[in-house]
């Protein structure tokens, strides 16, 4: 065997070499009619060459590199240790902080309108229409919101089981692929990536978009490569399940992976296993009945004239949905201009934060396809006819074919998720974007990541400390320690320098408001901490300083002696343990990020009865959409907003460009439509109401703090002041509330 097939195999998943192991039946190849020999002799022969040709072994510390670790080569082990990650890292986190302001409990309420009203068509948020998403995510959370109530865990519950399925998803398509190691590392990473733990703390459906897609894209392979028809059935079926979910990206992004790979494999010639007519009757059958009903639902209103509905003339919902949503949104020309386009510098490094500490690896990854790179695109179009290759004089034929399949199966896993990952992220870097946007990419990324690592780490050069591989191994986990011992001191000299700061719980009164990216990114706030918020920030800076201080040395220095594979693992368990300590800082940052606790309040003085009350909001209803959540008011009746109609960020285009009124509502499209209740007031309407019938409650962001003074002065009660935002009443409360408010 020469030396370009022995690089084949030790890329090959080690389960297929092992002896007894029956790969017919795993690989499902029916039209091989071979006959079938014990395949102890078939590894024996291909275990042979692949030893003769291994390095002298030169460091004896690795001599248990040649034996696979008991934990991967036993599932119910490994997915005990992959379970107690996720119930750490994600599970845990649904309970606690509480929803936040914005898209979190915006969207909540749409889903809770559903659960209510049993209107599962037409998304609502404070009683006006919210056409900007499918509705899979809202459907979700609604049976939540029946089943469990109305709270964080329900909203979530969907996120989590999605990065749990994904997981799930990662180990198969990572075993078959590229073996039990590659599979073990896939589901790790999926669990302990910071992307996808930063970007479940919002109610957002780009993790359940991601699992109908990988879900859609490992059927249609395995469909298409075992020539079975019904998973290519059931790869329509996830795609128009991600269609409700996101919207028409799900079609763009799995025909922009799979168009790609059939014309550099050659499998366009088997167009007709596509089963295109009869897959897009299935397709249409579950992913058109919601749009059809919710055009049937949302028509146009009146005489629309271009891009900007007027009230009264609005389009409906088929453009809205279809032309504003996608295509406009897509050339930036959408309306309103709500969103924005990251620096390709910072999109670019962007990337490679979410998928950490995984994208450690993209070095080796690079160059594992650099010097492979023929063999590769020889793989990619293997057949059983090239079994020849593989035949040994102890072998069957059945065996050497077995070989060749797993071969093809794991360069045309490569090429589909790679062909998936990079036209997504080519997308996105030239249309508008959000740090969030590329989360269908990270699976697929962190699969090939996985199978480069398992690879690398169980061919015979790991067991050489001078070889190449290795030397790049203890490379990238030396400067990894460096890294991570500087942001350890870094957090060290913060709880040093915060030691005689005392601890206050309303952080948000503690920042510097630094107002980075217009806080349009997830992560604006992170730059706004001081020395005094960082004193909140103790107990999770401590358990951040102890993850990065101990994990990556011990990863280090078990590379160094060989133990690949607890070397990895450790870094998986080092990021999961800062994970926690990050769950526990984004619970401290709660009283800026959510008004949950002014709904507490609210519920408290009126015994959760939100008919005794009006509730008004001064500014954009997405500013104070925890409150109107937790208080109940997604259906009648609703939340009151004041000057919560017009955009902040451009002029309204009905003043002639002018700067009159330049308040802005995420509800601006709905806002239009004639037969919407009355929600949305101005100063005067405001003025007329204050101190007339029930009770008012008004939530003022800090931005309106003195335009409210300036208006209302002395006819104001102050209730709760919290991150600088304050709930307002314009009676004194009666003795009974006073006591109430008082109490803890």
């Amino acid at each position: 065997m020469d030396r370009r097939h022995t690089r084949r195999l030790h890329a090959l998943p080690q389960r297929a070499l092992q002896p007894g192991h029956h790969s017919r039946k795993s690989l499902n190849l029916p039209h091989l009619s071979c006959p079938s020999f014990p395949i102890e002799r078939a590894s024996a022969a291909i275990l042979k060459n692949v030893t003769n040709s291994r390095p002298a072994r030169t460091h004896s510390s690795a001599s248990d590199t040649s034996k696979p670790p008991a934990l991967y080569r036993s599932t119910a082990k490994a997915w005990t240790i992959l379970a107690i990650v996720f119930l750490a890292v994600h599970f845990a986190a649904l309970f606690s902080p509480p929803q936040m302001d914005d898209v979190d409990s915006g969207h909540a309420q749409a889903a809770a309108h559903m659960a209510v009203t049993g209107n599962w068509i037409t998304p609502y948020i404070d009683g006006i229409r919210y056409l900007e998403k499918p509705p899979m995510y809202y459907w979700l959370a609604a049976i939540d919101y029946r089943l469990f109530g109305f709270h964080v865990f329900s909203t979530h519950l969907p996120l989590t089981l999605s990065v749990l399925g994904l997981a799930i998803l990662g180990w198969f398509w990572g075993r078959r692929a590229y073996g039990e190691r590659a599979a073990f590392y896939a589901a790790l990473a999926m669990l302990t990536a910071i992307g996808v733990f930063l970007f479940t703390r919002l109610f957002i459906p780009d993790a359940i978009l991601t699992f109908f897609l990988i879900l859609g894209l490992y059927m249609f392979l395995t469909g298409f490569e075992d020539r079975k028809p019904h998973r290519i059935y059931i790869a329509y079926a996830a795609i128009a399940l991600a269609l409700l979910s996101k919207g028409l990206i799900a079609i763009v992004f799995f025909w922009g992976a799979i168009i790609p790979y059939l014309l550099i494999t050659g499998d366009w010639r088997r167009w007709r296993e596509l089963r295109l007519f009869s897959g897009t009757l299935l397709f249409l059958a579950i992913g058109a009945p919601w749009h059809i009903l919710c055009g049937l639902a949302n028509p146009d209103q009146g005489h629309p004239i271009g891009n900007i509905p007027t009230w009264g003339n609005v389009h409906g919902f088929l453009y809205f949905y279809f032309i504003n949503e996608h295509f406009l949104r897509f050339l930036g020309t959408r309306y309103p201009h709500d969103y924005n386009k990251q620096p390709p510098g910072i999109y670019w490094i962007g990337q490679l934060v979410w998928i950490f500490p995984w994208s450690l690896y993209l070095p080796i990854v690079l160059r594992r396809a650099w010097r492979n790179r023929s063999l590769f695109l020889r793989d990619i179009r293997h057949n059983s006819a090239d079994t020849i290759q593989f035949l040994d004089p102890k072998s069957s034929a059945d065996e050497a074919s077995s070989t060749t399949a797993r071969i093809r199966f794991r360069a045309r896993s490569s090429l589909l998720l790679a062909c998936y990952a990079g036209f997504i992220l080519i997308f996105f870097a030239i249309s508008t974007n959000q740090e969030y946007y590329t989360w269908p990419a990270y699976l697929a990324m962190l699969l090939i990541t996985a199978g480069a690592l398992a690879a690398v780490e169980e061919s015979p050069d790991a067991e050489n400390p001078s070889s190449t591989s290795s030397r790049w191994l203890r490379g990238i986990h030396l400067a990894f320690a460096i890294v991570c011992l500087i942001v350890a001191a870094l957090l060290a000299w913060g709880l040093i320098a915060s030691r005689n700061e005392p601890y206050i719980p309303d952080i948000g009164t503690l920042l510097a408001h630094r107002g980075v990216g217009d806080y349009s990114m997830a992560t604006s706030h992170l730059f706004d901490l001081t020395t005094r918020a960082f004193a909140a920030l103790r107990l999770p800076a401590a358990l951040a300083c102890v993850a990065f201080l101990t994990g990556p040395l011990v990863a280090y220095i078990l590379r160094r002696r060989g133990h690949h594979f607890e070397s990895t693992v450790t870094v998986g368990f080092t990021t999961a343990l800062f994970l926690i300590a990050a769950h526990i800082a984004f619970a401290r940052f709660s009283p800026l990020l959510s008004s949950h606790a002014f709904a507490t309040t609210i519920n408290r003085l009126e015994h959760n009865d939100n008919n005794r009350y009006t509730l008004l909001c001064y500014g954009d209803q997405s500013e104070c959409s925890s409150v109107i959540f937790y208080t109940h008011h997604f259906t009648a009746p609703y939340a009151k907003l004041v000057h919560g109609k017009y955009w902040y960020f451009e002029p309204d285009p009905r003043n002639n460009g002018g700067s009159k009124d330049l308040f802005g509502s995420s509800l601006i499209w709905g806002s239009d439509y004639p037969d919407n209740p009355n929600v949305f007031l101005d100063d005067t309407n405001l003025l007329a109401l204050w101190g007339h019938g029930k009770r008012k409650f008004l939530f003022v962001p800090p931005e309106y703090y003195n335009h409210i003074q300036k208006i209302l002065g002395g006819r104001l009660y102050e209730i709760q002041d919290l991150s600088d935002k304050t709930l307002y009443t314009d009676r004194p409360l009666t003795s009974q509330q006073q006591i109430l408010l008082n109490e803890k």
